[in-house]
C-alpha cells in the first residue's frame, strides 16, 4: 500500500478556483488517502478548514517544513457533495 501523499499544486489560483479544482483531483481517491494542497492564496488556511468542515475531509493542517504553504487534508469516506458551480453549498 502506497502511503505517500498526493500533492496537487494549486499554484497562485483563488481559494473558490482551487476549491473546485480540489474537490475534482480528490473525488476518485480512495478514503483515508492524504492529500498535500501547495496553495500561495492568503485564504487558504482559512477556506481549507471550513471547507474541509463542510464536506466532512479532514483538515490536517499545515505541512511542517514545505517550501511553499502546503495545507494536508484526509479524504472521507463519506464526504458530503457540493454544488458544481460553487464549492462552498451543499449540493
Amino acid at each position: 500500500m502506497n502511503t505517500d501523499p498526493v500533492v496537487i499544486d494549486g499554484g497562485d489560483r483563488s481559494c473558490v478556483r482551487l476549491l473546485l479544482e480540489l474537490r475534482g483531483h480528490i473525488a476518485g481517491l480512495a478514503p483515508g488517502t492524504v492529500v498535500h494542497l501547495i496553495a500561495s492564496d492568503p485564504v487558504a488556511p482559512i477556506d481549507l478548514p471550513a471547507w474541509c468542515h463542510l464536506t466532512g475531509h479532514v483538515y490536517l493542517g499545515p505541512v511542517p517544513g514545505a517550501e511553499t504553504p502546503t495545507y494536508a487534508l484526509r479524504v472521507a469516506a463519506d464526504a458530503n457533495p457540493t454544488s458544481a458551480e460553487s464549492p462552498w453549498r451543499p449540493r
